[in-house]
């Protein structure tokens, strides 16, 4: 299906020579056109989507093989959207269609573990689809939508991001009630832990190790691709349902599907660099030999390494607080790989903001096709509202904890979920 709308040309456009001459040999200001293209199956745009991933400031959610990873091991319904013009591809939106009763909705895909979303587009499409032009764009294209979806929901986007504004910023949104949090590295590691009290840092990393030490050691180990990983992921899983078991909270890993779109991601082959999943652990030695006391599966897109979880075996070297010794581990050795930022994901715990010295807002961009896309759009808004001044109350957000967990008491601080 092709849809077809005009756009203004832009200063951009103008400063090329992108614009079709007039009778009197000037410059004439006619529309450039901007074309969209709905697919239903990816491949027909694999060659374009790897071609517009590599812009390192766009999210490794909408990368193809992460997206290919959760279609392989979902039962899901795609829309891709494919905007282009004068022959080449600007923009590409992977989403799947999910059901609520009656509500179509299209979401990116592998939505509930992206951390952060931008969309795929080039440099040029900054220009071409500046604001309000988007918007008057996807007005054109609203009722060729509606045939596939009620409301097209781009939840998790940061509407600043690496110094640049995104070109979803005129479209109505809501921010999101989670921020996600970072920290820049630089390739002396003693700097990077000075923006986070590199003494303090220090002292508690020395202390871990004594106790690690004292059980007979450890080894820092980073898994290869494949079997060697797939193996520490179904380690990553019994520590993550222990975990989930002893907070009364439901495991978000247990799920088959879920399980088979992470072993498919530690699969797939570094490529210039990046990997979409990549396994860090600690691994005792002594009397507890191959016991894995903390692992953490982390992404690479260009600069940027995203932490997209992490766990613990609380039944060995607690005390030691192998979680926060691993990151320590992980963050030096990738101040030396040219990594520029490590993001802890979206979530504000009280591990990630000892760490952080950046905190990025999300947003979740709503653009409703029909009247039941707009009450969805009014009801998301309302519930976004309501969690965020939950969150802005500790106490109120621990009492809805426990209630949560069906426990009184007050949880044990954890250090690394």
């Amino acid at each position: 299906m092709q849809l077809h709308f005009q756009i203004m040309p832009s200063e951009h456009d103008l400063a090329h020579g992108n614009l079709a001459p007039s009778e009197s040999g000037g410059q004439a200001r006619s529309p450039m056109p901007l074309s969209i293209r709905l697919h239903e199956q990816m491949e027909p745009v694999e060659a374009c989507w790897r071609a517009l991933e590599t812009e390192n400031a766009l999210s490794l959610h909408q990368s193809y093989d992460w997206c290919r990873s959760w279609v392989e091991s979902h039962a899901c319904r795609l829309l891709i959207v494919e905007g282009f013009c004068a022959g080449c591809t600007h923009l590409l939106l992977p989403f799947e269609i999910v059901r609520r009763g009656p509500i179509r909705i299209a979401r990116f895909l592998a939505a509930p573990f992206s951390n952060i979303n931008t969309g795929l587009y080039s440099q040029d499409f900054r220009t071409l689809a500046a604001p309000p032009r988007l918007r008057q764009a996807l007005e054109t294209a609203r009722s060729q939508l509606a045939r596939h979806c009620d409301i097209l929901l781009l939840e998790n986007m940061p509407l600043d991001w690496r110094g640049e504004a995104s070109p979803f910023s005129d479209l109505p949104a809501v921010l999101n009630q989670n921020a996600a949090f970072q920290i820049e590295l630089f390739a002396d590691f003693e700097r990077t832990l000075a923006q986070v009290n590199a003494r303090r840092r220090r002292k508690k990393f020395r202390a871990s190790e004594r106790r690690l030490m004292a059980l007979g050691g450890y080894e820092h180990i980073i898994a290869e691709a494949g079997a060697e990983s797939r193996a520490l992921l179904e380690t990553f899983f019994q520590q993550k349902a222990a975990r989930f078991d002893a907070m009364g909270l439901p495991d978000v890993f247990r799920d088959e599907s879920t399980r088979n779109f992470f072993r498919r991601l530690v699969s797939v082959p570094e490529t210039d660099g990046s990997y979409p999943l990549q396994l860090h652990a600690v691994r005792l030695r002594g009397e507890n030999d191959g016991r894995i006391a903390a692992i953490a599966g982390l992404s690479r897109k260009g600069d940027h390494v995203i932490c997209q979880f992490g766990s613990i075996d609380d039944t060995i070297a607690a005390d030691a607080s192998p979680g926060e010794f691993l990151f320590y581990l992980a963050i030096g050795k990738l101040c030396g790989e040219g990594v520029r930022l490590f993001d802890f994901g979206i979530g504000d715990q009280p591990y990630k903001r000892s760490w952080c010295t950046i905190e990025t807002r999300q947003h979740d961009v709503l653009w409703p096709t029909t009247l039941a896309g707009a009450t969805v759009a009014a009801l998301h808004r309302a519930k976004a509202g309501a969690k965020r001044r939950i969150k802005q109350s500790p106490q109120v957000y621990a009492f809805l904890q426990r209630l949560r967990s069906g426990k009184t008491a007050r949880p044990h601080e954890d250090s690394v979920d």
